[in-house]
């Protein structure tokens, strides 16, 4: 008992969470080390110290107190929740919610995953609903592994959503639900270190994102949250973010790359995300409500370019990580073979009067000339915009310096456009001869315009094919075979829209018009 009042006693205002982990352990309930933890929204370590100086009645991996602590134990309460009083009117969405979330691909540590609970996927879309007017009101997810973006199109069908997320399990997970409940929810590829997607830019006027718990992470992911904005004067962004209460210095952190980006906090609702997994922090987040400013579109223009590739806290893309972001044969000097354009970071000294471009730029706009060859350097921890990288030019020739050999070479995905070969850290991709039949060249004509309007390029491609169609016949025809392709670019596809685009240009053959007349 002594040893439990020291503890509380030196914990001092704080002790709140001591005495409600003595609370929760006192009901009678049997209590895991992880439900305890998120359940109180403290720290796996102070759990664990005060653990450590009570009896406990065991039972496998369980526990509870062998009798009650008198006088020690507070009421078991939290901070306000603006939206808890709702819930047990969803309860039907939240066993829709536990369903899809148990279904969903397991989380990456590398990316940081951690996978919110359904009620708390819940609450966000009510809170969303309670606190603004969603009809007819677009919202981006930015990153989406926790489903947010299922349950506010499921909680109110008017509002139309974006996803933009890195993870192409994530992607194809929610598009395939989101098919499958008839839900206004639409995908977007995106390294969010190499820009936002064209579709997504000043598309939105709410935001939501749960990013990297990192300084660098969050800064990333709300400056790419502002940039989706299209109202300026009232857009928000709902960001979570959580740090154990034994580490305030980290909080403050990232809370100064926020303020650097001149964001408002008009609410923070303390410990308002609770999830499986993340006990350093007690299972928990806060919900930030943020509002931009006049001063925060330069304040991001200035500042979203600094961000580098190590954004997360594990991984060899953690902020913490020792090993070279530029791939090791661009660092030491090796010359690709004579480009006549260098992408990415490459030494100052190699083929000096070479013209050069970065990443995010041979990305977010088509190269002034046409280049033959071309000589790509990708980050390590960029491997994964590869695919994208290739389709953005219509080089003959491209040589790709990788940081480390490529697990997988994505041939099937590009095996319209290019033949693929790799030499270690570097991949080879040579141009395939044009194609000979109307699918193909239909594919490849869309392919080689990675930049610009899938549906528009499809469309002036299949009129060219069909000959009897008009524009609006042939934009009648795509969105039939290919609703998906609307108002994205190749660039910002999943791979698994990808994967679908030559059965879907195969179908926009021989589908009927409007009128009812096949090809």
């Amino acid at each position: 008992m002594e040893a439990i009042a020291a503890l509380i006693a030196q914990a001092g205002v704080d002790g709140r969470r001591l005495r409600t982990v003595l609370a929760l352990l006192g009901d009678g309930r049997w209590w895991t080390l992880a439900d305890l933890v998120r359940e109180s929204a403290t720290s796996r370590r102070t759990v664990e110290a005060l653990l450590r100086e009570v009896g406990l009645e065991r039972s496998g991996d369980r526990f509870r107190l062998r009798e009650p602590l008198i006088g020690l134990a507070g009421a078991a309460v939290a901070p306000a929740d603006p939206v808890a009083h709702l819930l047990p009117g969803h309860a039907d969405l939240v066993a829709r919610m536990e369903e899809l979330v148990a279904k969903a691909p397991r989380g990456r540590q590398a990316l940081d995953h951690v996978a919110a609970t359904a009620d708390t996927v819940v609450r966000r879309a009510l809170l969303l609903d309670a606190r603004f007017w969603l009809e007819g009101a677009r919202l981006l997810c930015v990153g989406d592994h926790d489903l947010t973006s299922l349950a506010t199109a499921m909680l109110h069908p008017g509002v139309e959503v974006t996803v933009v997320d890195i993870d192409e399990r994530i992607l194809a997970y929610i598009a395939g639900q989101a098919d499958r409940l008839g839900l206004n929810v639409r995908t977007r590829w995106a390294d969010l270190r190499l820009g936002l997607p064209a579709s997504a830019q000043s598309w939105a006027d709410l935001a939501v994102t749960d990013p990297p718990y990192t300084p660098e992470g969050i800064g990333l992911f709300a400056a790419r949250a502002v940039e989706g904005l299209r109202d300026r004067e009232r857009g928000r962004i709902l960001l979570a973010y959580g740090a154990s209460e034994r580490t305030p210095a980290l909080a403050l952190k990232v809370q100064h790359a926020l303020s650097q980006l001149n964001l408002v906090n008009e609410a923070i609702y303390p410990d308002f995300n609770r999830y499986f997994g993340a006990e350093a922090i007690g299972s928990a987040a806060d919900l930030y409500i943020l509002r931009p400013t006049t001063k925060t579109w330069p304040a991001v223009a200035a500042r979203v370019d600094g961000f580098g590739a190590a954004i997360y806290t594990h991984g060899p893309q953690s902020v913490e990580s020792t090993g070279s972001p530029v791939p090791a044969p661009a660092a030491t000097g090796q010359a690709p073979e004579a480009p006549e354009v260098l992408v990415g970071e490459w030494p100052r000294d190699l083929l000096a009067k070479t013209p050069r471009t970065r990443l995010t730029t041979w990305l977010a706009k088509p190269y002034a000339s046409d280049p033959g060859r071309v000589a790509i350097a990708v980050p390590a921890g960029l491997e994964a915009a590869l695919p994208r990288l290739l389709l953005a030019t219509r080089a003959q020739r491209v040589q790709v310096t990788l940081a480390g050999p490529p697990k997988d070479l994505p041939a099937d995905l590009l095996s319209p456009v290019y033949g693929l070969t790799a030499d270690g850290s570097t991949v080879h991709a040579v141009r395939l001869p044009p194609p000979t039949t109307d699918e193909g060249r239909i594919l490849r004509r869309i392919l080689d315009n990675a930049h610009g309007k899938l549906a528009n390029t499809w469309r002036e491609a299949l009129i060219k094919v069909r000959g009897e169609l008009t524009k609006k016949q042939a934009r009648a025809v795509i969105t039939a075979v290919a609703p998906w392709a609307d108002d994205v670019t190749v660039l910002e596809l999943p791979a698994h829209r990808l994967q679908e685009l030559p059965a879907a240009v195969r179908g926009s053959l021989t589908a009927p018009d409007a009128a009812g007349s096949p090809g």
